[in-house]
């Protein structure tokens, strides 16, 4: 299971670790669209409907779709003399994408791979100052846009004439529809998939809105294989599923933005591996959530853990029917047992929801948890743990020193394979620091044991780009988790909270010591009880359960709502920085 080697970080008396899944079949270095829609087994695949906008009630065919892709490629790549745009990656083109969730989104991009043109996700609640930052990475010379974002669309920065829509139509602006439309009227010849090569950029994905990823063609290759043979390793231990939908197939609700991750891996390449439905919504509604899921028979659900806990304190919770539901994944953030549980409670068919860790530099997925009997009973699933490395992954340890950690010793999680994005574009400085001979620095507190499962430790320290409010803190010589202060938080019996998160503030008895300090959400019982009272009870509670270093030193505060990107990470940098702001008013105020 433990795999010695010699190369990377400094060998000490530590291991690397290798992924207990077999190996990644070997592939031609080749264009990740002769992956995802080029394979044999798809010959033999009935038509079904691939994808359904809940906005629209549109419904798109597995087939329909691929002749959109190929259409689509055609108009973007043809020559301008014969009908196309004449976008070609070695005249510098590059592709913005503003828009919510739609299946011509999941179009357009394919498109662009066939074409070798990269894109770059833009984050569909951006403000008119973070497109401006998030352009100013990927210097977009087109975009593609949402008509009810066009508006945003157009303040990026470039000529009115490069701004397409996306669907819809608006005077002045061509759509990818009319595009596809044109190609299909003319007959234009179809333009072949170009070759792409390892290192061909195929998209810009945003790490917490201020570093751009640059993520390639073998990419996405490998992350799709590597679910592939995951998929084909737990099939061996569990029967496939009866999906008692309409047509027989899995129908996953894409509620999640096509520009995260998570969003748009499970709703762009890993759903080409079989025949599945994808409903699509826009953006997130809760009540269209729960008008959606009994009436287009929802089976697998992926979350991330704010829209859970919006969910399971919803009144509809209870009333709505969600029989239909057989899976559930989450991911993006780290998922409370508590809210894992009460989501489990309503689902009668699930009995666990499938968590797992990776990050954007690595294309998706690090480590997941296994299905229970899997790889013979070797893969492991451990109360606490976040999985075990998924195929293709392998992984160190690191001590700060940079030696190898051995078994069950804490240290920054260091991965590589085939999956290691090519770098940041526009931030070289940060990629040195970040990609290191081949592997990828997460920035994260890990041990691994001797079962080759991975445990989280909290941040050790942010990346070089990223800022450190999600760090561990170090009070008094000895390390804290804000996680472990929140979930002793959240355990309080009398449920006078919705929801908290803590982060260091200043106050320390050094001036680089940080203190952890709560921010809350009030229940209706801790609203009936008073705040006074809920303060003065989660202190004792916190007292009483954890010690003396870990108490809230830094206060409880109690707000309305806790700041939260659309995929769910906590904004704790504004928090803190509104608490600094108010301590050095007071600080001024009494001199």
């Amino acid at each position: 299971m433990l795999i010695p080697e010699v190369s990377g970080p400094r060998q000490g008396s530590g291991m690397h670790y290798k992924s207990l899944f077999p190996d990644l079949p070997k592939v031609p270095e080749s264009n990740v669209h002769h992956l995802l829609f080029s394979r044999p087994d798809q010959k033999e695949w009935p038509d079904y409907t691939l994808f359904v906008n809940v906005a629209t009630g549109r419904r798109c065919s597995f087939r329909e779709f691929v002749e959109r892709v190929r259409d689509g490629a055609t108009a973007l790549g043809a020559d301008v003399a014969h009908g196309g745009l004449g976008l070609r990656p070695e005249d510098g083109e590059f592709v913005g994408i503003l828009s919510e969730n739609c299946p011509d989104y999941i179009a357009l991009m394919h498109s662009l791979l066939v074409i070798t043109v990269p894109f770059a996700l833009f984050s569909s609640y951006s403000t008119s100052y973070e497109l401006k930052h998030a352009n100013s990475l990927a210097r977009a010379t087109r975009i593609f846009a949402s008509p009810s974002l066009l508006p945003l669309a157009l303040t990026a920065g470039l000529p009115a004439d490069r701004i397409y829509l996306l669907e819809g139509d608006n005077k002045g602006h061509t759509s990818y529809d009319q595009l596809v439309s044109s190609v299909r009227k003319n007959n234009i010849p179809r333009v072949p998939v170009r070759h792409a090569t390892k290192d061909t950029l195929a998209y810009l994905i945003y790490s917490s809105g201020t570093s751009a990823i640059m993520i390639s063609h073998q990419n996405i290759t490998c992350a799709t294989l590597g679910a592939m043979v995951g998929g084909m390793e737990t099939a061996k231990v569990r029967a496939p599923p009866v999906w008692n939908t309409p047509n027989g197939l899995e129908v996953t609700f894409n509620i999640l933005p096509v520009y995260h991750s998570l969003g748009l891996c499970t709703t762009a390449f890993f759903n080409f591996l079989k025949p599945s439905t994808i409903v699509m919504l826009p953006k997130w509604n809760i009540d269209s959530f729960f008008d959606s899921v009994p009436k287009y028979h929802i089976t697998t659900i992926f979350l991330v853990p704010s829209l859970i806990h919006q969910i399971v304190h919803h009144p509809r919770f209870k009333t709505t029917d969600m029989s239909s539901v057989k899976a559930v994944a989450s991911g993006a953030a780290y998922l409370p047992s508590q809210l894992a549980d009460q989501l489990c409670a309503h689902f009668q068919d699930v009995d666990r929801v499938t968590e797992g860790y990776g990050m954007s530099e690595f294309t998706m997925t690090i480590a997941m948890k296994p299905t229970p009997g899997l790889l013979n009973g070797r893969a492991k699933n451990k109360p606490g743990s976040v999985g075990i490395l998924v195929p293709g992954v392998e992984a160190c340890i690191v001590r700060p020193d940079g030696s190898l950690a051995g078994p069950n010793e804490p240290g920054e999680l260091l991965v590589r394979g085939g999956a290691t994005a090519l770098g940041y574009r526009g931030n070289d400085k940060a990629t040195r620091e970040t990609f290191v001979d081949g592997w990828v620095r997460t920035g994260d507190q890990i041990r691994i044991d001797e079962d080759g499962v991975l445990f989280f430790e909290d941040r050790t320290k942010a990346r070089p780009h990223h800022p450190p409010y999600a760090d561990t803190l170090k009070i008094s010589g000895m390390q804290v988790s804000p996680a472990e202060i929140e979930n002793a938080i959240r355990a309080q019996p009398d449920k006078l909270i919705t929801d908290v998160t803590v982060a260091g503030v200043s106050g320390g008895r050094t001036s680089d010591e940080r203190i952890p300090r709560a921010w809350i959400v009030l229940s209706p019982a801790g609203v009936a009880l008073g705040k006074k009272e809920v303060i003065a009870r989660l202190h004792t509670w916190v007292q009483g359960r954890l010690s003396r270093y870990k108490w809230l030193r830094g206060g409880i505060k109690i707000v309305e709502t806790i700041p939260k990107t659309p995929t769910g990470k906590v904004l704790r940098r504004v928090l803190v920085e509104e608490h600094e702001q108010g301590v050095k008013a007071q600080a001024q105020a009494k001199l």
